[in-house]
This record gives C-alpha cells, structure tokens and sequence, in this order.
C-alpha cells in the first residue's frame, strides 16, 4: 500500500458541517480523542517518512471530526487554534469530562450550571483545541 492510500475504505462524513483540525500530530491526537472522548477511527491515512498524516476521519459521539497534520511546503503552515471551540453535547457530562480531564484535557472553565439552565464547561485537549462540553437541562 503506497503512503497516500487509506488504511481502511473511505466513510461518508456524518453530521452536516464537519469540523477539519490541523494540527501537530494528528495520529497522536487521534489517539488522544479516542481516550478522552470516545472517539472511533474509521479511517485514516498512514503517516509519512516525517511522522505526518494527511487525513484521520474519527467520530465522536456520532459526528465525523476530520485531522490532518500541518503541510507548509504545500501550503498548509501550522496555526495556533483561535477564536473557535468544538461543541460536544452530552448527556452525562461528569462520566465525558472525568474521561478526558484523566486522558490528559486541561481544564479551562469548570463545568457548573449556567444562567440557561444547561451544564456546561471548557476543557482544552493537548493540541490546543477547546471542547465545551453541554448537558442540556434535565425536564422538572
């Protein structure tokens, strides 16, 4: 198999807008994802002689997230994540954010009650992605 075909047979994209994270090792943060947030590797592309990958298709609590590690010689540089955050509705909130508080994500706003109602929190994984994390309010 030549370092450009898929490990595994190409899988439609789940959800309707898919988030696609560059990021500086992407294999490893698949890895991380799978631990910290339950997330299923569905394909994935093998790493180069750099240790570089140019696609990982996981799932995560049922939505496509794809990954591709930084490509500047080919226009892709390496940027730092800002001004967005991935949003991971749950239902129990302390079982998702205690597996990936221990999986190594870093706490950035404790989760708590909000004004709205809901149970939300921040945490920011290794590469420097923020998760918010969202229970909705549970019906009186």
């Amino acid at each position: 198999m030549s370092e450009t075909e898929a490990t595994s047979p190409a899988v439609p994209p789940k959800g309707g807008v898919v988030a696609y994270l560059t990021l500086d090792g992407a294999l490893r943060a698949a890895e991380f994802y799978r631990n910290a947030f339950g997330a299923e590797i569905v394909a994935s592309v093998p790493a180069d002689e750099k240790g570089r990958t140019m696609h990982v298709h996981l799932v995560v609590n049922g939505t496509s997230v794809m990954l591709s590690d930084a490509f500047p010689e080919y226009g892709h540089p390496l940027q730092a994540p800002q001004s967005f955050s991935l949003l991971l509705p749950v239902e129990d909130i302390a079982a998702w954010w205690n597996r990936a508080v221990a999986a190594g994500a870093e706490v950035v706003m404790p989760y708590q009650e909000m004004f709205w109602g809901d149970v939300y929190g921040q945490l920011r994984d290794p590469f420097g992605v923020i998760w918010a994390m969202n229970q909705a309010k549970r019906p009186a």
